[in-house]
């Protein structure tokens, strides 16, 4: 490198290698992908099918009772438009119904990607393939809870 100019050509080289998204699929036709939200971990796979949804061997509507939280994992199949296409079977540990829930979709989220690489775009705008990494903090000594102090008396 004598001059500037060999610097302009070393990052146009760099530019042109933008990350390429690739189809992963196992033997079985099925994507993998785990999703994650507060102490909640899931392992997701995603296969071409009719659309059920199994989650620790029950149905999705037996497991999650709520509606809210049954909306919650089927957010990212409507989202892509794929309702009643894809199977999808979870396993989830940890946490609460709540966060298991959200560790479902983001799993499913990064399985439907990993199976159908054109998704990405709608699932990413959507916020859906975004960890979300707020955690319960921890409780400090001295306090009550996390930052609640005890009960001031002056006697």
């Amino acid at each position: 490198m004598a001059d500037l100019s060999s610097l302009k050509d070393l990052g146009t080289a760099v530019e042109a290698s933008a990350p390429v998204h690739v189809r992963k699929v196992d033997a079985q036709g099925r994507s993998y992908a785990t999703g994650k939200r507060k102490d909640a971990v899931a392992r997701v796979w995603v296969k071409a099918g009719s659309g059920k949804i199994i989650v620790n061997g029950k149905d999705y509507t037996a497991y999650f009772a709520r509606p809210v939280l049954q909306m919650i994992l089927r957010q990212p199949i409507f989202a892509a438009a794929r309702d009643g296409q894809f199977d999808v079977i979870a396993t989830v540990a940890g946490g609460g119904l709540s966060g298991q829930a959200g560790a479902v979709r983001h799993g499913i989220s990064k399985a439907l990607t990993y199976f159908e690489p054109a998704l990405r775009g709608v699932l990413k705008k959507g916020g859906f393939l975004t960890r979300d990494s707020r955690v319960v903090e921890r409780k400090k000594y001295g306090r009550a809870k996390a930052r609640r102090s005890f009960q001031f008396s002056k006697r």
